[in-house]
């Protein structure tokens, strides 16, 4: 039995109470949750955390809860939207926040926190694009007062509170310093010079506290920098406002965290082009990464603050052009030998080996690339010069180094490579013994006592020298001020190092591909396996962290391919060979019960293709009789179905191909094959092949005949629900689906992220990614507004990039000489003319399209190299039709584009560079300091010029802006 007689004569326990202050509105059946690094506030455990209680306050929602804290308490904490059993709905994005009690505060006290919920785009300016490159200070700002602690003490009387004010400044000049003004004497009466000066608490933290007396509350309070010169910007947006709770415990101290220092939005603009498309001088038939500093060197000299590339990873599936195309990797890890530039691996080239690259490079500066002539070429040369300097190279600490950093994929990689090689195919299925992969198996192939070992260096050495190269590159894009955007694509080659080593996480029987949309109405196969999220989702996504973290060590910002597919992906059969009979991964199918009720039985009749006899001799003509015998089983009069030789679409092209060479074909073998896949696509619904009672509905299935001939009743009911189906039942599971895996990929480095979000857009997606603070992409020629035929810049969000074109359309130029009619309309809504507009894309026009981007609301406007090109008459001397990069329609397009002019006369066209210029200060857009400039800071810095209206107790300020545009006066009421 316990003695209690031993705690007889000890002190009762004192302890601080905290309270956390959040205004939030929450749905019916929400709650607000705060949970932290300690006990008391769960460690991390949401289920554990303290959960706040609701009260309106005005028009707003308040959620407020206090816990008792020991003194000197510090810990981590997030705020979460949970359901009634505490599972998490929404959480805040960004960083921890940090409780940290100061030691001036006594046992006994009320301390209050004044929070705000964090969304994605609070976290923006910590992103590794703007925190080492746009925002990076040449100079050092010192912590002046450490977070956790406070200035001043509050006096006896306890009619007084100590408030400390506490916001994020990332973006700062020199000699600048924060303030918060108010109408209270120790805000400085409203009175830059006399307000609460803040001091710097580190991480683009200021904070700054004073005592005021409770009578005086609540305040109305903006913040504003003030920096030589006496050149002060207020904040943008209301005024900020102190209130303290009606509660029975009132705080003797109010933390504020006020977030973001409220300033115009911040914008820039890029430009894009791939890798292999540049030209130069040095290039030896393909733009090679140490190309990128001349990129930088013209991007911030015509005013841009990034470069856009497509994906850069080692693509060598096929041997053959095929690898041209970019989003298909052979390893999510390893660069692409194509962009290696030989001269620069060695300082002790021998003389043959340089006449041997002067030559190749006489050979290979083509117009367009020729990538099996370049790859060949550049691997040949490279092995010479391996060969003479592998041990020194092998051996070097700075090998060891890379090596060491990045066994883990380089070694599967190289192994991969030799079997792939040896094998003479990529498709590991047919490797024998090494189908399936093992650690095991990899350490025997790539020991040191092997035979092949030469081979595997050989693999390595080259990775370690792209590595360098495109270190080199990025290194200097920073220096410069420019962000360089890597792109994620959303698939991998099926026959990949990725499927050989981690098949669990990949559906192989499956391919990935586009619904019907702008870029191809017959839908999109690209053929990658879809991944297996649950099998993902058991190491908290690894492979995908991995893959983001190799990613951060050259770019600082990245395009996320096809992002629809973390909120669902179209998933075809392996077997499929084009994008239409496919079904959304994740979704809600249509279950045999349901259709039952709605009248609908005869599953079969839907399920499989709809071939009458009449369609066949529609479709084929006179011709239909040997279709009908080569291809098709008559089961009843005048009904077919498919033979089982040739019943998917890769039979039926392998049947056709046999039969073309056999010469038994009448028609074009295209043609052929247009109408069977026409045949085998005409179904209503999809059967689920893992569960046979569930099916889906097949996109545009009333383009059918299959449909068409149904009874009203059918058709209406199918319509119903397909609607249902594509437009409603899956929004909720499709958010909570993006909102499991992107915030990952968010987390896993510090790189800003873009999403590409074009196509068929579930409602879900712009709010999910306005949540995580993803910037959208917006194509003016595409627009996401229905009813719309071209977008309008000037009404885009601030969180898009905002682009005339991209790689999966034809350029500007061309895009304007496709369609006469469409250009007259395009002339008419949007340039605001009924005159005959040029045919051709002369200067004026695609100055008057850029200049429409520019002065956009986007965060980001970025353009194709061509399109810029196209300000200037001589660049478009060149037919447009063969600056596309890529034809989205055709799944072998060979991707060559290359820009027919050097970047080094690039650098020297100073006329075109202050054109484009121009257009980016004229636009307020910010741009990179050259040399000899000195750069206003065009977002806020405000002029001392103002007038003060007295109105009342308060007054208006009028701030002249000065952003290279017309100056407009912005009035602030405080």
């Amino acid at each position: 039995m316990v003695n209690l007689g031993l705690f007889s004569g000890s002190k009762s326990l004192k302890s601080v109470n905290v309270s956390f202050r959040l205004p939030y509105f929450t749905q019916w059946g929400q709650s607000i949750l705060v949970c932290g690094s300690e006990p008391v506030l769960g460690s991390w455990n949401v289920k554990k955390g303290l959960l706040l209680s609701p009260i309106h306050e005005g028009d707003e929602l308040i959620w407020s809860g206090s816990v008792a804290v020991p003194s000197g308490f510090n810990c981590e904490y997030s705020y979460y939207v949970v359901d009634g059993d505490k599972n998490v709905l929404r959480c805040e994005m960004g960083r921890k926040r940090k409780l940290l009690l100061a030691d001036g505060i006594q046992d006994g006290e009320v301390v209050e926190f004044h929070d705000l919920w964090q969304i994605g785009s609070d976290d923006l300016p910590f992103r590794s694009a703007f925190k080492n490159v746009i925002f990076n200070r040449s100079w050092t700002l010192n912590v002046e007062t450490p977070l956790g602690v406070i200035q001043n003490k509050l006096d006896e009387e306890a009619e007084t509170v100590l408030v400390q004010f506490k916001i994020c400044c990332p973006n700062i000049e020199e000699d600048t310093s924060v303030y918060v003004i108010g109408s209270h004497i120790n805000l400085g009466k409203w009175k830059v010079q006399d307000g609460l000066k803040l001091s710097y608490a580190g991480d683009s933290i200021w904070q700054g506290d004073c005592v005021l007396r409770k009578v005086d509350l609540p305040i109305k309070y903006p913040s504003c920098k003030y920096g030589k010169a006496g050149n002060f910007s207020l904040e943008t947006g209301p005024n900020r406002e102190l209130i303290v709770g009606s509660s029975k415990n009132q705080p003797r101290y109010i933390f504020l965290s006020d977030g973001m220092f409220r300033e115009l939005p911040w914008r820039a603009a890029g430009v894009a082009i791939p890798m292999f498309s540049v030209r130069s001088e040095s290039d030896l038939g393909v733009g090679e990464f140490l190309d990128l500093k001349l990129v930088v060197d013209w991007a911030v000299d015509s005013g841009f603050h990034l470069v856009q590339l497509l994906p850069i990873n080692d693509t060598s599936v096929h041997g053959m052009w095929w690898d041209s195309y970019p989003y298909s990797s052979l390893s999510v890890f390893a660069l692409h030998p194509l962009y290696l530039r030989v001269q620069a691996l060695s300082e002790n080239i021998p003389d043959d080996i340089k006449q041997e690259i002067l030559k190749a490079k006489q050979r290979l500066d083509g117009k367009d690339v020729d990538y099996e002539a370049t790859m060949a070429t550049k691997l040949s040369i490279a092995k010479k010069i391996f060969t003479r300097e592998k041990d020194l190279i092998l051996s070097s600490e700075s090998f060891q180094k890379f090596f060491s950093e990045n066994e883990d994929w380089l070694k599967p990689y190289a192994a991969f490579c030799f079997l792939r090689d040896f094998f003479e195919t990529s498709d590991h299925s047919e490797w024998g013994r090494f189908s399936q992969f093992s650690k095991d198996k990899l350490e025997k192939l790539v020991a040191k006592d092997s035979l092949q070992y030469d081979v595997i260096c050989f693999h390595y050495y080259i990775q370690f020298h792209l590595h360098l190269q495109l270190s080199e590159a990025a290194g200097y894009a920073r220096k410069k001020g420019v962000v360089l955007k890597g792109d994620l694509p959303i698939g991998v080659d099926r026959n990949s190092v990725d499927t050989w080593v981690y098949p669990n996480l990949f559906r192989m029987n499956t391919a990935t591909g586009a619904p019907p949309d702008y870029f191809d109405k017959n839908g999109q196969n690209w053929g990658f396996p879809t991944y297996n999220w649950e099998e993902m989702s058991k190491d908290n996504y690894a492979w995908w962290q991995a893959r983001l973290t190799q990613m951060a060590n050259y770019f600082t910002a990245y395009r996320i391919d096809h992002i629809l597919g973390f909120f669902r992906i179209w998933e075809l059969p392996e077997h499929a060979m084009t994008g239409l009979v496919g079904k959304f991964r994740p979704s809600i199918p249509l279950s045999q019960e349901e259709l039952e009720k709605e009248g609908i039985w005869d599953f079969d009749r839907l399920s499989r293709p709809y071939i009458r006899q009449e369609l066949l001799q529609d479709k084929f003509g006179s011709y239909w009789t040997f279709i009908a015998s080569t291809f098709l089983n008559e089961y009843q009069k005048q009904c077919y179905e498919f033979k089982e030789e040739c019943n998917t679409e890769k039979k039926i092209a392998a049947k056709l191909k046999a039969c073309a060479e056999r010469s038994l074909l009448l028609e074009s073998e295209n043609k052929t094959r247009r109408g069977l896949f026409d045949l085998l696509q005409n179904i209503v619904l999809i059967r689920d092949p893992e569960d046979p009672r569930k099916f889906y509905p097949r996109f545009n299935l009333e383009d059918t005949s299959s449909f068409n001939d149904l009874d009203d009743h059918s058709k209406n009911v199918l319509k119903r629900l397909y609607y249902d189906y594509y437009f409603h039942r899956q929004e909720d599971l499709w958010r909570k689906n993006a909102l499991k895996t992107l915030p990952v990929l968010l987390n896993s480095s510090d790189m800003l992220a873009c999403g590409e979000d074009l196509g068929l857009i579930p409602s879900c997606v712009h709010p999910v990614m306005q949540e995580l603070g993803l910037i959208g992409l917006r194509i003016q020629r595409m627009p996401s507004e229905p009813g719309l035929e071209f977008g309008i810049p000037s009404q885009y969000s601030y969180m898009t990039v905002c682009a005339p074109s991209c790689h999966d359309c034809s350029t500007l130029r061309a895009w304007w000489e496709e369609d006469e009619e469409r250009r007259r309309r395009f002339f008419k809504s949007v340039v605001g003319s009924d005159i005959l507009p040029p045919s051709q894309c002369v200067p004026e026009v695609a100055h008057f399209i850029i200049r429409q981007h520019v002065e956009a609301p986007s965060m980001w406007a970025i353009f194709p190299l061509q399109d810029l090109m196209a300000l200037k008459e001589e660049y478009t001397t060149r037919p447009a039709a063969e600056e596309t990069i890529n034809d989205p329609t055709n799944p072998k397009h060979y991707w060559r584009f290359r820009v027919h002019v050097t970047l080094e006369s690039l650098i020297k066209d100073s006329e075109l560079k202050s054109t484009i210029k121009d257009l980016v200060r004229g636009s307020g857009r910010s741009h990179p300091v050259g040399e000899n400039e000195v750069q206003v800071n065009e977002e806020s810095v405000a002029t001392t010029e103002k007038q003060q209206v007295t109105t009342g107790k308060e007054q208006l300020l009028v701030v002249t802006q000065l952003n290279g545009a017309p100056q407009k006066e912005i009035p602030v009421v405080h």
